[in-house]
């Protein structure tokens, strides 16, 4: 079943270094590996819906500097649709400083640049989806014009929360699906259940769980594999859990298809590199 998923969200360059213990605060250490990749969270999200075999369009902003097509590179080459990402004048294109440990284990610290120049005008340039997929990476105004869009056109909205900030209480309840990891629960509270949409838990090693009303409805284990890099999981359960949802899948199968993508998405360094394809998580639900 061909699907289309909208994506609000930023677009960054992740500048990684991995392989270090990281650094408590003043400490400096050394020994660590670089590399680059494209990233930010909605332009992750975005490329693993497209690997899962969605059509996806991305609305988002870079600068006009030398990281703006670096950024972009994975999106293209994958067919994501970009021609509606904005290059603004005069900004620097987000970036991500992200340090990896040996265990895979992560810190990140974002210089938003464009991304915060994301505006409810720029969301007028969605296509009609079948679900609208953003991320706190961008202005709250961008977010709230996305969810006016996914109601006049009857789109299912779907936010993550990261990173965990105060948004409108309207915004939480206008949404029919919230995705959010332990911390961001914790952080968002009862808020989170004050509707009648779904609320989607990410617990890392102990899997994931799908709540309604404040009532579980689902719940899958987490999946065996060998930890790499955890950066990008989130967003790769983000879009699986958005593809799968779109395409009629049942609470527990859509968890579990997005647990399944996730954890392949931690078997390999990056966040864009690792973001596994359909077939790949379809052959690691099989075998389990």
């Amino acid at each position: 079943m061909s699907v289309t998923i909208g994506v609000v969200g930023s677009v960054n360059l992740d500048l990684v270094a991995s392989g270090a213990p990281l650094p408590q605060a003043g400490e400096t250490v050394t020994g660590a590996r670089f590399a680059q990749h494209p990233g930010g969270k909605g332009a992750n999200q975005a490329l693993a819906a497209r690997r899962l075999g969605a059509e996806v369009h991305m609305i988002g902003c870079v600068g006009d500097d030398a990281l703006a097509e670096a950024a972009l590179t994975l999106l293209r080459r994958d067919g994501v649709d970009v021609s509606n990402v904005m290059s603004e004048l005069g900004t620097a294109t987000g970036v991500a400083l992200i340090a990896v440990s040996p265990e895979g284990e992560n810190q990140i610290t974002v210089a938003s640049g464009a991304n915060s120049r994301v505006g409810p005008s720029d969301v007028a340039g969605l296509p009609k989806c079948n679900v609208i997929l953003t991320q706190l990476e961008v202005p709250v105004t961008a977010v709230e014009a996305a969810s006016r869009v996914a109601a006049e056109t009857g789109a299912l909205m779907a936010i993550n929360l990261a990173p965990a900030m105060g948004v409108p209480p309207q915004l939480l309840k206008d949404a029919d699906l919230l995705i959010v990891n332990e911390i961001e629960a914790e952080f968002y509270g009862d808020a989170l259940h004050e509707r009648g949409g779904l609320v989607a838990l990410t617990l890392g090693g102990n899997g994931a769980a799908l709540f309604k009303m404040g009532k579980e409805i689902a719940r899958v284990p987490a999946f065996a594999v060998d930890v790499v890099d955890t950066t990008g999981a989130g967003d790769t359960f983000c879009g699986a859990l958005a593809v799968a949802l779109a395409e009629g899948q049942v609470p527990e199968q859509a968890l579990r298809f997005a647990s399944a993508a996730a954890a392949l998405a931690v078997t390999r360094a990056g966040a864009q590199p690792s973001l596994p394809k359909r077939e790949q998580v379809e052959a690691l639900l099989k075998d389990e």
